[in-house]
């Protein structure tokens, strides 16, 4: 009885409350927020009657008179230390902050939200990239496509784990791969998706036709390096050729080629070209050959002809028909006799450089200086023709980091 008694009491005094919570009406809402849990409904409702959360719960039958409102209160605005949130930044200006970030650490910001991450792969950044010294070539590689790059370098890199499959053609421009360790498939991956190249270094690099008549899609292709490159066939490389007219400079010197592949060069290859080195191709290069090449390219500034053993001095005349060269390399070819190298002066007098390496020796240097006056004679031991990162005189190693004299805007920092 007195347990009946004591509940219920309670129920009306819990009653006589709800209603007299129910019968205020507040004349305003505080401006500071609310802080007693036990708020009347009405002063809810008119605190956050235009909040999108608010919403009705009705318990029970026993309540259709009484309806409860369960309503969210408005939060304060975060307050921030230098008075500006990073989310309140437009994208643009996001993007020019990011701009002047190194590759590591850009990087990093990827991973600060999904906003930052779509920024940051934002195409705008990725312009020209380069991924020398990278240990994990291949999944950074494959990234580094996909964000639209115009100019890539990666040369001597070991590219593995690519399996690179483009939705698209490609937009890179400029690519040095010289000197890799890829396979065949992954590279034909890349270079079938491009169409835009200008500027290409794959030497030293097992090539397939598949990757040969890929080159010939890309029409404004200017610099071609496949210097020591094989798996190609002569066929092949006569459809690349004959697309690619606007070539300006070609080392294609110590290929794995045929006297069939001299040939479709010396017959095909674009007649704008500047800058020809096709060295190191002994028997497979003939006087003929030379005849046809220097009817067809009369713009030919620095040539290459290094290594072959069949040349003599019967093609000085031939040479002399390029009113523009400059530069002559003869190199080891052993059938030109040394006395008849001081006629090339008066044969070719636009002539101003020449390299004869292993057909003079040092002691005898001095003197065909003394009667070519006016050309420099073996200063350059290397050649320079087409590649993207010439080598330092004398060494031959290659240091700088530029890439066709542009250097990359982001570029791997090693520890």
């Amino acid at each position: 009885i007195i347990s009946a008694f004591v509940f219920k009491t309670l129920t009306e005094n819990m009653s006589r409350n709800r209603y007299k919570c129910n019968k205020r009406k507040p004349t305003s809402c505080p401006s500071d927020g609310l802080e007693v849990e036990c708020t009347p409904t009405d002063y809810i409702q008119q605190c956050s009657q235009h909040h999108k959360y608010q919403r009705m719960l009705i318990r029970g039958k026993e309540n259709d008179d009484n309806q409860f409102v369960i309503a969210r209160r408005s939060r304060r605005k975060r307050e921030t230390v230098s008075g500006l949130s990073w989310d309140h930044l437009p994208d643009e200006l996001l993007l020019k902050i990011l701009f002047y970030l190194p590759l590591q650490d850009l990087l990093k910001m990827a991973s600060v939200c999904k906003r930052w991450h779509c920024l940051v792969f934002d195409e705008s950044l990725w312009h020209s990239v380069d991924l020398e010294g990278l240990v994990h070539m291949g999944p950074a590689l494959q990234q580094v496509l996909k964000t639209g790059v115009r100019q890539l370098r990666c040369p001597r890199a070991f590219v593995d784990k690519l399996h690179f499959k483009s939705t698209g053609p490609l937009q890179v421009v400029q690519m040095d791969l010289s000197s890799s360790i890829i396979s065949v498939a992954a590279l034909e991956g890349i270079i079938v998706s491009c169409t835009e190249l200008q500027d290409l270094s794959l030497e030293g690099l097992q090539l397939s036709d598949t990757i040969i008549l890929s080159l010939a899609k890309n029409g404004s292709l200017k610099q071609l390096n496949i210097s020591g490159c094989s798996g190609f066939s002569s066929g092949a490389l006569e459809e690349m050729l004959k697309s690619c007219q606007r070539i300006l400079q070609l080392n294609i010197s110590w290929c794995d080629f045929t006297s069939n592949h001299v040939k479709n060069v010396a017959r095909h290859l674009s007649p704008h070209v500047t800058h020809l080195n096709l060295s190191g191709y002994r028997e497979n290069l003939t006087l003929d050959d030379i005849k046809v090449l220097v009817s067809r390219c009369q713009n030919i500034h620095t040539l290459d002809l290094s290594d072959s053993t069949l040349l003599m001095a019967e093609s000085f005349p031939v040479l002399a028909q390029l009113k523009c060269l400059q530069h002559l390399s003869l190199s080891r070819c052993y059938h030109i006799h040394p006395a008849a190298l001081s006629d090339l002066a008066k044969t070719i007098p636009s002539l101003f450089m020449l390299d004869v390496f292993g057909l003079i020796n040092d002691s005898h240097l001095p003197a065909l200086k003394k009667e070519m006056p006016h050309v420099s004679i073996n200063s350059r031991p290397f050649s320079a023709i087409a590649r993207p990162t010439p080598a330092s005189r004398g060494t031959g190693n290659y240091s700088d980091s530029a890439m066709w004299s542009r250097k990359c805007r982001l570029r791997v920092r090693l520890i």
